[in-house]
């Protein structure tokens, strides 16, 4: 019961905290974000205490909106910046209607803001996509480090100096329009993107894939596409792309918990659904004249989604991964773009391009440079090389299913 009671408080803490913390910033105001995170949390752990013990509630989303409620008239009463408009306060909270069930509940418009006020100009660009995984995504201080491949205390002081900065510049929660939606608009799709790939692919732990992450971040993603300011073809790109990726979760692992590469994975599991929903969204995404690489990305996975593995267009990917390459020169998009021309030239040219990224630091601690260089030169018939890479792979944080996967390679080229 309390294992479970824990994994339900987590799914809640996911998929509520962020609709709750954003009504009550609204509330309290944004210098007192601090605060609202506070009540929450009291919230969360009050379930935690009492669940194991009298039983999860019927209704345990409106369980906890009602214990945050109470936990904000008290922080009214208690909190002397209240004291002119304490009543005010309290017939706001008063007015909001609690949802009696798991449907949406009428707090996205909260959720929204909250989304935007953590991407605030005001705040350097680390700082807006530090705090938005932490107080609107719900992330861990180790995994904003892991997503942003920075230290802790670092991820710690930053979280802390952004807060007061929102405080002390007094800013407001309304919603951006104009050229401030437009500049705070990246922040936004970057967050999400950053939470989908923890998702999708989670650093370390048991489990290759954490569905609860991938979920909300479709679902954030589909917030921010479908709200009337917000939508943008970028918004769009970057739901197909989720999309597309979501489809596949079903197939990436197989019944052992072992990691099934692409090529190998089972298409009938994919999730129809979702494709199409992929191929919707890139169809939306085609509205002006500004390609991201969103559109990119979502481009080459749609390239995967439409094709069988026998005939997977490699030239066409390779393009996209020149272009992508172009608008963002990072190591990592160098390395995808390695695997692809692998399929076109061969291993040798590709190990040739990594060679020239390798050394990166975005790289020192990328399980998967070792994993591909493993690969590629296992096919180049370089066992001892190909095991010197897979070992390099093991040194570095990974997934459980990610580490037998590589072990077992280790094992057929060491054999």
């Amino acid at each position: 019961m309390t294992a479970k009671t824990h994994e339900l408080v987590g799914h809640l803490f996911r998929n509520r905290a962020a609709r709750m913390v954003g009504w009550l910033t609204r509330v309290f105001g944004a210098a007192h974000l601090s605060l609202a995170e506070e009540v929450v949390q009291d919230a969360m752990v009050k379930a935690l205490q009492q669940w194991p013990y009298s039983g999860v509630p019927e209704n345990p989303a409106g369980w906890l909106f009602q214990v945050a409620r109470n936990g904000a008239l008290d922080a009214i009463r208690r909190e002397g910046v209240f004291r002119d408009r304490a009543d005010a306060l309290a017939a706001d909270l008063a007015r909001t209607q609690l949802p009696d069930d798991d449907s949406d509940d009428p707090l996205r418009d909260d959720e929204l803001r909250l989304i935007f006020l953590c991407c605030h100009p005001v705040l350097p660009q680390d700082a807006r996509v530090a705090l938005s995984l932490k107080t609107a995504c719900g992330f861990s201080v180790q995994e904003i480090s892991r997503a942003l491949l920075s230290r802790e205390p670092a991820v710690a002081q930053r979280l802390v100096r952004a807060k007061r900065q929102l405080r002390d510049a007094d800013v407001s929660l309304d919603l951006p329009t104009g050229r401030d939606l437009a500049g705070r608009l990246d922040s936004v799709l970057e967050v999400i993107y950053l939470l989908f790939n923890e998702g999708y692919s989670a650093h370390e732990g048991d489990d290759l894939v954490r569905l609860d992450l991938c979920g909300e971040a479709l679902r954030l993603a589909r917030l921010v596409a479908d709200s009337p300011i917000a939508s943008s073809p970028a918004a769009h790109a970057l739901v197909s792309l989720l999309a597309f990726q979501a489809a596949r979760l079903p197939a990436r692992v197989d019944s052992a918990g072992e990691l099934v590469l692409l090529e190998n994975q089972d298409r009938t599991l994919w999730d129809t659904r979702l494709v199409t929903m992929g191929f919707q969204h890139l169809d939306r995404s085609a509205a002006g004249s500004v390609v991201s690489t969103y559109h990119l990305q979502a481009a080459i996975a749609a390239q995967h989604a439409g094709a069988p593995p026998d005939a997977t267009p490699w030239r066409v990917i390779l393009g996209m991964y020149d272009e992508l390459l172009a608008l963002n020169p990072s190591p990592v998009v160098a390395l995808n773009r390695a695997v692809a021309l692998s399929r076109v030239a061969g291993p040798g040219p590709a190990l040739d391009a990594i060679a020239r990224v390798e050394h990166e630091p975005p790289l020192a601690n990328y399980y998967l440079l070792g994993a591909v260089k493993g690969r590629l030169l296992a096919e180049l018939g370089d066992r001892a090389g190909a095991a010197a890479a897979f070992r390099e792979a093991l040194a570095h944080p990974c997934s459980g299913p990610e580490r037998q996967f590589l072990q077992r390679r280790l094992i057929e080229v060491e054999g």
